[in-house]
């Protein structure tokens, strides 16, 4: 998480966006230094978001067995607190005046998430959809991965995805990942464990999954990520920004409803510091071969008739 002074500004993440090697004939003219960090023009603008709890005198009473209840209370709510940030992050599409947790059950009305912006503000970067700015309209074109798909497997995608949505000065960065959910890795691996086994592929399995690896990239699993996607990039290029003196806490004893009410915001936005360090691959469908049908007979052959069973002559008891 970065910390900021102004509720809006331009992103202070730093990338290197060219080569620094050089020579030059200092006889002809003087050694001229670059600069080679890169900042983008892209902008960040911190919104409120509420953590608003509220517990009831009965379950506090139910805790009060417990010398280090209120630790175990704010280590419960600061957990949440960062599960729903990833959650945003992954899923939120948008910033609604009141967020509705029935109808947007992963907080995709909360904030703008970096797969959004993504699809918002570095459409090329993207596959598997494509979105309208003004709308915010996301339409998906699925990309069909197994036989008879537009790729074989999963680790031919990865690769694609980093010749075309990564740039090229990353594309050798030893910190790229692939970051995906659980069901994506099942699919990948399932085939490998769904089967009996000597002792010796068995073992050679675990150590496969284990490594957890697409397309030579280390996967790495986290929650509420998408189940049919998979971004591309190093960790270091996702941030949350919040704004400084934005937090706000207040705690209030509320006897009417029998309850404590903790009220807590921030200012918060989330970025992608650099779009050449990401490529995003979404709407993945998973196929499997097709079954060869069993030919048909043709109803104008007749099928043989069967040769007649050999009688086994009696036995002579003479």
């Amino acid at each position: 998480m970065v910390h900021v002074k102004a509720q809006t500004g331009e992103k202070i993440g730093l990338g290197i966006g060219t080569t620094i090697a050089s020579t030059t004939d200092t006889t002809a003219k003087e050694r001229e230094p670059i600069d080679p960090t890169q900042l983008s023009q892209q902008e960040y603008h911190c919104y409120q978001t509420n953590f608003d709890t509220a517990i009831r005198y009965a379950k506090l009473d139910a805790w009060a067995i417990f010398n280090d209840f209120q630790r175990r209370i704010r280590d419960a709510i600061i957990r949440r607190q960062a599960l729903d940030r990833i959650m945003i992050g992954w899923n939120g599409v948008k910033r609604g005046k009141t967020s509705d947790r029935t109808k947007y059950p992963k907080l995709e009305d909360v904030n703008v998430g970096w797969l959004q912006k993504m699809r918002l503000e570095a459409p090329d970067h993207v596959l598997g959809s494509t979105t309208d700015k003004a709308t915010g309209k996301t339409t998906a074109q699925p990309i069909k991965v197994g036989p008879c798909g537009d790729y074989e497997n999963l680790d031919a995608l990865v690769m694609q995805a980093v010749d075309e949505g990564i740039a090229e000065i990353y594309q050798d960065d030893t910190e790229l990942m692939v970051i995906c959910g659980r069901k994506l890795l099942a699919d990948q691996y399932f085939p490998i464990v769904n089967q009996a086994q000597p002792n010796t592929e068995m073992l050679a399995a675990d150590m496969i999954i284990s490594q957890k690896r697409l397309g030579g990239l280390p996967a790495v699993r986290v929650p509420s990520f998408p189940q049919n996607a998979m971004l591309v990039t190093r960790l270091d290029n996702l941030s949350i920004y919040w704004q400084i003196d934005s937090r706000r806490r207040q705690v209030k004893d509320k006897p009417e409803p029998d309850r404590i009410e903790n009220y807590e915001s921030v200012n918060e936005d989330y970025l992608v510091e650099d779009y050449d360090c990401a490529a995003l691959v979404e709407n993945i469908e998973l196929v499997k071969a097709r079954p060869e049908p069993k030919p048909e007979p043709n109803p104008g052959e007749k099928q043989a008739a069967l040769p007649d069973e050999p009688q086994t002559p009696p036995l002579n008891k003479d």
